[in-house]
């Protein structure tokens, strides 16, 4: 008997593709910038977000598993965030497709 429990989910249509929880619109990338930036524990993410506490960890496993790529979007977004407090690039520029 296999069980398969997909706590991890990505598809185009919700969070523009972003891996996240199943059922919820809470980025995997959320997960670890709580757990590791802010320093919330497991239990802490799941309790203030209703998450199942086994999701939070398949996030945070999932995360090692894609921790380059994962890195890579938090370097891009401090860079847009540097750029656009320096002014070297506009809300408009940043944003436009």
């Amino acid at each position: 008997m296999t069980l398969g429990i997909n706590h991890i989910v990505s598809d185009a249509d919700t969070c523009f593709g972003k891996p996240r929880i199943a059922g919820t619109r809470f980025a995997v990338k959320d997960v670890v910038a709580y757990h590791y930036f802010q320093k919330m524990s497991v239990e802490e993410i799941a309790s203030d977000w209703n998450l199942p506490i086994a999701a939070v960890y398949a996030a945070l496993a999932y995360y090692h598993d894609h921790k380059i790529e994962i890195d890579r979007v938090f370097e891009q977004e401090d860079a847009l965030i540097r750029d656009l407090k320096s002014g070297k690039l506009s809300l408009q520029e940043a944003f436009q497709d």
